[in-house]
C-alpha cells in the first residue's frame, strides 16, 4: 500500500527555523534506511506558510489569500511518499524517524486511495482505466531513451577517436575480466576478455553508452540510425565533419540547406551516422 507520512508544522517550523547539522545527519540516515529497504518513493520539506498562499473556492470565483496561515496544528511541514506492506508497517517505520523538530511534533500516516477503492462508483471500469492510462503516460514523461553503440571490438578505438575529433568525455568503462560474474562458456572469443563490456561517454549536452558486444560482428552502415550532432558554427560544423569522415564515408557533402544554414551526413569509420548541422536562425560566423 501507498502512504503518505505527514510532518505536521510547529512553531519553529513556521518561523523559518532551519533544523541543527545533527538532527539533518540523523533525518539523512532515516531517509537512506527509507531507500535501501525500498520503501520510500518520494520525501521533501516545505517551506513556511508565510511563502505559500491559499486558493479558495466558492462556486465559480477564486480568491487567493497570502501566507502565513493560522492555527500551526493544521499546517504541513514536510512529507514522504512511502510504498509499504501496511499500516502497521508504516507505523513502525515512523517510530524510527528522529523527531523531525526542535520542539515536541506529530507525524500524520494518510492511506492513498488506490483504484480498486472506487468499484463501486465506476462498474465498467471506464474511469479506472483512464486513470490508469494516465499515470503511464506521466510516468513515460521521465522516460530517457539513450544512443546505445556496438563496436565489435573496436569501442576502444572508438572512444579516443570521439575524444580527440569531439572532445567526448569518457566516464564509466567496465571490460568483461571487470565483471563480478564470468561470462558464460563459450560466450566470448578468445581474447575478448580485456574488451569493453560497456562504457558511457557525452558528447556536448548528450550521454552515450557503448560496448563491444560478445564478438558478435557488426553491421559497417548506419542505415537504420544517424546521430544529429548540433554545433554553433559553421567553421566548427566543417572541421567536426572533415575528421569524421576521414576513413568513413560521405553520405551527402556539408553545405546550405533550406531547413539548416550548414548540414551535411556523413558515416564515420566505425559505421556510425552522423548528420552534422547549424541550427536556423544562426548567423554566428566565429
Amino acid at each position: 500500500m501507498k502512504v503518505m507520512v505527514i510532518v505536521k508544522a510547529t512553531q519553529s517550523s513556521e518561523s523559518g527555523e532551519l533544523p541543527d547539522p545533527e538532527l539533518m545527519k540523523a533525518m539523512g540516515k532515516f531517509n537512506e534506511e527509507l531507500v535501501k529497504a525500498g520503501v520510500m518513493l518520494s520525501g521533501d520539506g516545505l517551506k513556511p506558510s508565510s511563502e505559500g498562499v491559499r486558493i479558495r473556492f466558492s462556486g465559480k470565483e477564486r480568491s487567493v489569500t497570502d501566507g502565513p496561515f493560522a492555527e500551526t496544528k493544521e499546517l504541513i511541514a514536510g512529507y514522504w511518499v512511502w510504498e509499504v506492506e501496511s499500516m502497521k508497517d508504516a507505523i513502525d517505520w515512523v517510530k524510527r524517524c528522529p523527531n523531525p523538530m526542535i520542539e515536541d511534533s506529530d507525524i500524520e500516516i494518510r492511506p492513498f486511495y488506490e483504484l480498486s477503492d472506487f468499484a463501486e462508483i465506476d462498474p465498467s471500469g471506464e474511469i479506472r482505466e483512464h486513470e490508469a492510462s494516465l499515470r503511464d503516460e506521466i510516468s513515460m514523461q521521465t522516460a530517457n531513451v539513450e544512443p546505445y553503440l556496438f563496436f565489435g571490438g573496436r569501442c576502444e578505438e572508438a572512444l579516443k577517436f570521439y575524444q580527440n575529433v569531439l572532445h567526448a568525455k569518457v566516464g564509466l568503462v567496465m571490460r568483461h575480466s571487470d565483471s563480478p560474474e564470468p561470462a558464460p562458456a563459450g560466450m566470448l572469443p578468445e581474447g575478448f576478455e580485456n574488451k569493453i563490456m560497456h562504457t558511457e561517454f557525452s558528447v556536448g549536452k548528450v550521454k552515450l553508452m557503448a560496448s563491444d558486444g560478445c564478438g558478435e560482428s557488426v553491421k559497417s552502415d548506419s542505415s537504420g540510425y544517424q546521430l544529429a550532432l548540433t554545433v554553433p558554427s559553421e567553421p566548427v560544423a566543417q572541421r567536426v565533419f572533415d575528421d569524421l569522415s576521414k576513413g568513413g564515408e560521405i553520405v551527402m557533402p556539408i553545405g546550405k540547406t533550406f531547413w539548416s544554414p550548414f548540414f551535411g551526413i556523413v558515416t564515420d569509420q566505425f559505421g556510425v551516422g552522423w548528420m552534422v548541422m547549424v541550427p536556423a536562425m544562426n548567423d554566428c560566423k566565429c
